[in-house]
């Protein structure tokens, strides 16, 4: 009888995480032109990936690793910005975790703070890992995740659409699901700032 209690619980369980894996974040809906408050770094004449992210999102950790792939994929026909957000209350160089340092070994990024979610905004994320590419002309091209579940890096949509619409200008999709915590949820916080 314990037995059967206990593979009934571990199945239970693993459905549970696989089912938490599988479920996409709402995302929101970038504007469709580079918000001309933003603060964001663009380089004149190159396209430019935008990641906003919450720097204590284990789920980001698969989006970073996504992004490093893509980088070497695309080498200098863009540039990329992971923006890590701060909410309002939470000390200076909170968001400096190994995501923070993650991000910004990768050749052509650069990572920025966010404090009081000004830049995640002005882009209308709302998960973390949304990921955005811009023309150099500021019309959005992609939204979307870089990612095919939660934690999960490996071959996706997101990524490959990135790639083409850089090299060859164009992509199959121009949306894909976002796998990651809220940016904005305070009741997901501890008392320490870390994701539960």
């Amino acid at each position: 009888m314990l037995i059967a209690l206990w593979v009934i619980a571990v199945v239970a369980g693993m459905h549970v995480m696989l089912t938490y894996a599988d479920t996409p974040a709402t995302a929101g809906t970038p504007p469709v032109a580079w918000p001309a408050q933003s603060r964001i770094p663009r380089k004149a004449g190159l396209p430019t990936v935008v990641v906003l992210a919450h720097p204590r999102c284990s789920c980001t950790r698969a989006t970073i690793s996504e992004l490093a792939e893509l980088m070497a994929r695309v080498h200098d026909r863009a540039t990329a910005v992971v923006v890590l957000v701060r909410p309002s209350g939470m000390p200076e160089r909170w968001e400096q975790t190994d995501l923070w340092r993650s991000a910004a070994e990768i050749p052509g990024v650069t990572v920025m703070a966010d404090p009081e979610e000004v830049e995640a905004d002005r882009f209308h994320a709302q998960a973390s890992g949304q990921t955005m590419l811009y023309s150099a002309g500021g019309k959005l091209l992609f939204t979307g995740g870089i990612t095919a579940a939660r934690g999960h890096a490996g071959d996706n949509a997101g990524r490959s659409s990135i790639i083409s619409l850089v090299t060859d200008g164009s992509a199959e999709q121009t949306k894909t699901l976002v796998f990651g915590c809220a940016l904005k949820n305070p009741a997901a916080l501890s008392s320490n700032g870390e994701k539960r």
